[in-house]
Order: C-alpha cells, then structure tokens, then sequence
C-alpha cells in the first residue's frame, strides 16, 4: 500500500514538473518558454533606445496588418496565433484606415471591432502591439477621441503601444508636431507611461527635420522611419543617422523590400542593408503587411486563409522572406 501510494505521488510530482500549461485565447498549449511581455515587461525609452523593465535594450521584429478597412478578413485572433506560433512576431501592428471606403471615421464600430480583437489576441498571446491612425492627414479631433477611448480600455497593459499618425504627407513638421502634442497630452492624462510613436512629414522620412525641433515636456516618446528598400536607400539611413546622433529615437513601424508604391521587384540586396543598419542601432520593426492585394507588398494570396496557417503556396515572395527573417536568431 505504501510503496503504491508514493510511486503515484512521485508520478504526480513529475507531471507537476514537467508541463506547463497555458491558455491563449481560448486553447490549451504546452509551453516552456516565456513571452516577450513576460520576459520585458513595461517598455519604456532611454536615449535612442527602447528598453525592457530591466532597462535593457529591447528590439521587436513583427508584422504590420494591412488596412482594416481593406482587409478586415484578416483582423481576428486567430491570425495573430499564427503569427505569434508560427512566425514568432514579437509585435504586430493593428492599421487601422482613418482614409478610403468604410474607414473609421464612416464606420467606427467595424474598425473598433478588428483593432479591438487584434489587441486583445496580442495580449493574451504575451506580445506588443501598436494601435496605428493609419492616416496621410490631420484629424485632430477624431484623433484625440479614438485614443482616449484607447486609452481607457487598455490603462496599464505594457502590451500596446500608440502609433499616433501613421503617415503625415502634405503637412509640415510644425503641423504635425502641433497634432501630436495634443493627442499625446490625451493619451498621458489617461496612461502616464505606455510608449507614443510619432510620426514625421512625407511618409515619415523627414526625420532629421524633427530630430532639429523635438517634442517636449514628454518622456517614452520615440519617431517613426519607414522604407521601401527598392526606394529608399542610404540617403534615407543617412537621416536616420542625423536623428539618432541628435538623440531622437527611432522605431521603424512600417517598412518592405519593394518600391514605395508597395509593388515592383523587391531589392534584396538593400533589403539587407536596411536590416544591417537598423540591428546596428537596435531598431524595432514591423514589416507590411499582412493583405491580400495583387501586389509585391501584400504577403498573402488569394487563397490564403483569414485566421492564418499559410504554408508556402499562400505566401508570396514577400510573405516567405519576412516569415524566414523573424523565424532567424539574431545575432
């Protein structure tokens, strides 16, 4: 009786040991390692450099969903599973259309609903996730009203992160930084801490011009850079450089290997270059975008399912280059 008694105690304990069960919306995995958020914790910015709750250097690599006002297929949970398990994005970044047909500013409720299940999916699968105005112009108001409501919801989760303007085009810096000093005073009345990325003039590649006049009075601030590789080469590095030398973070939420029209022949070899210059200053990214278009940009085919499970044949080039880059260890 006693020795049937402690070997199915042993046996208990092993189990207890050995297995760690977690629940990611909704299912029961087996898992032995730690998320990102588990692992990081709240970020915050120290000088030029994103950092952990340690204070040590973070670098996120993800991906960017396409518009969901365009691809709203994809803005569910279970596409984030995929990319979390399958890609091993550590962020992802939920673009939500404040332009075209059916954006948030005609149809609020659709673009709340997928923000809102993309973040949330983000959270319960331990990775960040930034809330983007995917915008090329000024909407104060509408502005301000979409994220303190953000805001409100997601107070003190160290997941999120705020993308306040994705794209400004026509306006000047002393415009946006006009806009992005009121938003941002929305945000911090509501959340103190959670880091705010703020945007630049002509599709955030005036950089060098916000590094001369930053924002102020504001700390986890950092300023996006976005490239298209077969476009943007070492003229647009170089003005990145200007702006970290000037002490301006930097964190690159939109970037591809094709040209900025999203289509053409994707320039591997600048490709490669834009990410040896941004893992020698320790830049996040996130790269665009997870679509369905007929075009070079757009990593998804036709055929590929909404909740994810793309396997090579419903992936385009772009698809498979930026799945086999998160999927490598950096060194």
């Amino acid at each position: 009786m006693k020795t049937t008694f402690l070997s199915g105690l042993i046996g208990l304990l092993y189990i207890y040991s050995t297995v760690c069960y977690t629940t990611t919306s909704g299912k029961n995995t087996v898992s032995t390692e730690k998320t990102p958020v588990e692992l990081h914790g709240k970020l915050s910015v120290r000088g030029t450099q994103l950092v952990d709750e340690q204070g040590e250097a973070v670098v996120l690599r993800g991906v960017s969903y396409g518009w969901h006002n365009l691809w709203p297929r994809f803005y569910n949970a279970s596409s984030v599973n995929f990319l979390v398990d399958a890609w091993k994005a550590e962020v992802v970044r939920a673009a939500m259309g404040v332009m075209l047909k059916n954006s948030y500013l005609e149809n609020p409720e659709l673009a709340l609903s997928c923000v809102t299940q993309v973040v949330d999916a983000a959270i319960d699968n331990g990775v960040y996730v930034i809330i983007d105005w995917h915008s090329h112009n000024i909407h104060t108001e509408e502005a301000k009203l979409f994220f303190a409501e953000m805001a409100r919801k997601y107070k003190g989760v160290p997941n999120v992160i705020y993308e306040i303007f994705n794209e400004p085009v026509e306006d000047s810096w002393q415009q946006v930084k006009a806009y992005s000093e009121e938003v941002i005073a929305v945000i911090r009345e509501i959340e103190p801490d959670a880091v705010i990325l703020v945007g630049s003039p002509h599709w955030d590649q005036d950089v060098h011009i916000a590094a001369d006049d930053p924002i102020t009075g504001y700390d986890n601030l950092m300023y996006t850079l976005h490239f298209y590789a077969a476009t943007h080469g070492q003229e647009l590095r170089d003005r990145g450089n200007y702006a970290l030398a000037k002490g301006l973070p930097l964190f690159v939420s939109e970037c591809a290997g094709m040209e900025a029209t999203g289509d053409g022949p994707i320039d591997r070899a600048e490709w490669q270059r834009w990410l040896d210059w941004m893992h020698s200053h320790g830049l996040s990214w996130a790269a665009w975008s997870v679509s369905d278009k007929e075009e070079t940009c757009s990593m998804i085919l036709k055929q590929g399912a909404s909740e994810g499970g793309w396997t090579d044949s419903d992936l385009r080039e772009w698809g498979r280059i930026v799945r086999d880059e998160l999927l490598r260890t950096e060194d």
